[in-house]
């Protein structure tokens, strides 16, 4: 709801595209200086209480928003600042999130819970985006907005203080720049992490279209804030319809080429989008999109976080979440400048046709991705990495 609020309300400030990449920026530039420390303090700290933390923090953020619409505000300036701290304690709770889930399930079921985890996301992404849209156009502004998502972080507070780990963290080790830094060696020596990670980053960073819908829901398409809104939504009811069939039905065979296959048409659905001025087609292509993120997104969270030790799960977290905001938020603001440059459309079709161009150069550069099998083993004994490949490729 907050991030279709904030997308509104800064371009019908500024009107200007550029300034709706400068809101992914904010977010984004935290999380590139705090990144490493963010994943040290998973290891060495109970994550559980860093994401309450964090998460209290996001509830201040919203409550300083809805302070600064309620007293009128005309500038940007605020929103980027808080923003800017929105990033700051993402970078935080990002590693310690990714790096808590293995701690509450038994990992021969960490797929399913990856799935069924994404699920309740998606779902959130869907009403959220559709209530905020609804919200913002009923009341006229913000201000309704960012008070349930005040309300509602706190809510979030409350359940999760609720949780019971099922399994203790690992020992904290002693602080140190080579303890800090082994996320990055980590993954520079295990190259299908590595591949699947990267992957991700440069296919969304260029394919982001979402950064843009406001222009689309403002000049192109004309559906108002309301259409923005279910615009929003669409991914979202793309990721969960395909999050639900992957925890019915999870992929048992050529995981690394049914992600590279999704992808690309994560790239093509993008470019459908850019060209289409039917909102009924427009909203299809959205949801494709959703879609083929979804698979990306469970095999990926499946490879790391099972082929990732538990003492270092933060740092090797902290590195994923370094590459996924720089292919969301980032991403972002690559869509807003190329936008501003080239023209809302021209961006868009740009960034499909790039994420086409990288699914090809990443299935040459890393072959391994290609080659996996099955994400997790057949025996009933798990293994320490559990990612397989299929021994006749």
């Amino acid at each position: 709801m907050q991030s279709v609020a904030v997308g509104w309300q800064v371009y019908e400030i500024t009107k200007r595209p550029l300034d709706l990449g400068l809101v992914g920026l904010a977010q984004f530039l935290p999380g590139i200086i705090l990144f490493l420390a963010g994943g040290y303090t998973a290891d060495r700290f109970p994550r559980k209480r860093i994401i309450l933390i964090c998460n209290t923090g996001f509830a201040i953020c919203s409550a300083l928003l809805l302070t600064f619409t309620v007293l009128g505000m005309r500038s940007v300036q605020p929103i980027y600042a808080v923003l800017t701290l929105i990033g700051i304690f993402r970078a935080f709770n990002g590693p310690s999130s990714q790096a808590f889930l293995p701690l509450l399930v038994p990992e021969e079921h960490f797929p399913n819970a990856v799935a069924w985890g994404s699920t309740f996301f998606q779902a959130a992404t869907i009403f959220g985006p559709t209530m905020g849209g609804i919200l913002y156009g009923w009341t006229g502004g913000a201000k309704t907005v960012y008070a349930v998502a005040v309300v509602s972080l706190l809510i979030a507070l409350t359940l999760f203080a609720s949780v019971r780990v099922s399994s203790a963290q690992r020992p904290r080790g002693n602080a140190s720049l080579s303890t800090v830094l082994d996320g990055f060696r980590f993954l520079w020596n295990t190259k299908l992490v590595l591949g699947a990670i990267s992957l991700d980053l440069f296919a969304v960073l260029l394919g982001g279209a979402v950064a843009l819908l406001p222009v689309y829901a403002r000049e192109i398409l004309n559906v108002g804030p309301w259409g923005l809104g279910i615009m929003r939504a669409a991914p979202g009811i793309g990721a969960m319809a395909m999050a639900v069939a992957l925890a019915h039905w999870p992929l048992r065979r050529n995981a690394g080429a049914t992600m590279l296959w999704c992808v690309a048409g994560f790239g093509v659905f993008t470019v459908v989008f850019g060209l289409s001025r039917n909102l009924v087609l427009s909203l299809a292509a959205l949801v494709l999109v959703g879609a083929s993120d979804m698979v990306s997104v469970i095999v990926r969270a499946t490879m790391v976080q099972l082929g990732t030790p538990d003492e270092m799960r933060g740092r090797v977290s902290a590195v994923n979440m370094l590459f996924i905001g720089a292919s969301n938020e980032f991403g972002q603001f690559e869509s807003g400048i190329t936008a501003h440059w080239f023209g809302t459309v021209r961006a868009v079709v740009m960034g499909g046709v790039g994420t086409l161009m990288v699914v090809g150069v990443w299935s040459w550069l890393f072959p391994e991705l290609r080659q996996v099998d099955q994400l997790v083993p057949s025996s009933t004994e798990p293994e320490e990495c559990s990612v397989t490949a299929d021994p006749n490729e």
